[in-house]
């Protein structure tokens, strides 16, 4: 009963950002319309067009080192083309329709089951995947907080006034998990659940990869920006990292609304609101929907592929 609430009450603070960061993009595109927001999709140019797809392909081929990872981290070893397949469609699932924990997740039982996975490797690995996942926010927000902090806008309504405590916490977490991979031989107990580091090797690759799969994300966005020389990748990805981040903790699914109205408050500064509207539409048809098309294609493929060789074997 209480996690039904918890659930509930998750899903409608989520609900509320959602609406109240709708009505802050609203009020700051007052003056403009929905032509001038195509006008500007329309001006960015194709080079740049190009570059983000193929980023938007290397970022999502990275994210499946996440179970590569976590399957050196298990002892356990599984043929190279099931992993990718897995991690590649439970990232996209996990990233676009939002509550990743969830949705990745019945995607790696989905299928690793089906390829003779026990039920607590799977578990072992959704864990290790999704904390590598953070391991990348804290790494590369952590760093980029505390030399470079930004005044976090009110509509957030994040605990928070400057990201700089934000990355001194960030920060103390990767190292205390690097340090504990070093030092820590023995497994940990915590609530009943043992829980072993990995080799620092394996925890370095960990931040090496979520790491790099941030930066590729932040630089997708800065490519459909407006060419502007005041404006450096390293400005992109303070402001892309605190707008995931906000969209993350938000519960909305994929952070829509919340993701665009951070970067639209940093940003107006520099751009036009039209011009940073256009290239954060761009970036969600090109890094969540396009991806999500990919996703569900194979996905659809390999089902009746699937299927129709069970139906064969019978």
């Amino acid at each position: 009963m209480l996690e039904k609430l918890r659930l509930n009450f998750s899903s409608l603070f989520g609900l509320l950002l959602l609406v109240l960061s709708v009505w802050a993009i609203s009020n700051e595109l007052r003056e403009y319309n929905y032509h001038d927001v195509l006008r500007s999709l329309a001006t960015i140019p194709k080079s740049r067009l190009s570059l983000s797809i193929w980023l938007s392909g290397l970022g999502y081929l990275v994210m499946i080192w996440y179970d590569i990872l976590g399957f050196k981290y298990i002892g356990r070893s599984l043929a190279f083309n099931k992993v990718a397949f897995t991690g590649f469609v439970s990232s996209v699932l996990g990233n676009t329709i939002g509550f990743a924990l969830l949705t990745g997740s019945a995607i790696r039982y989905r299928y690793y089951s089906s390829w003779g996975v026990p039920a607590l490797a799977i578990a072992q690995i959704i864990a290790f995947a999704n904390f590598t996942f953070w391991l990348g926010v804290f790494a590369v927000s952590g760093v980029i907080f505390l030399f470079n902090p930004l005044q976090i806008p009110t509509q957030t309504h994040l605990p928070f006034t400057s990201t700089r405590s934000i990355g001194v916490i960030f920060l103390l977490v990767v190292v205390s998990y690097l340090l504990g991979s070093i030092f820590i031989k023995q497994p940990l107990v915590i609530r009943g659940q043992e829980f072993r580091f990995p080799s620092f090797k394996i925890s370095f690759a960990q931040v090496v990869v979520s790491s790099l799969d941030w930066m590729i994300a932040a630089a997708v966005l800065y490519f459909l920006l407006p060419a502007n020389p005041s404006v450096s990748f390293l400005d992109v990805l303070r402001i892309y990292s605190l707008a995931m981040f906000a969209g993350v903790v938000s519960n909305v699914p994929a952070g829509l609304g919340v993701f665009e109205i951070v970067v639209l408050h940093f940003l107006k500064t520099k751009f036009s609101p039209v011009a940073i509207l256009g290239a954060t539409l761009a970036y969600r048809a090109i890094y969540d929907l396009l991806a999500l098309l990919v996703a569900a294609s194979l996905l659809g493929f390999y089902e009746i592929r699937y299927g129709a060789r069970n139906i064969m074997n019978k």
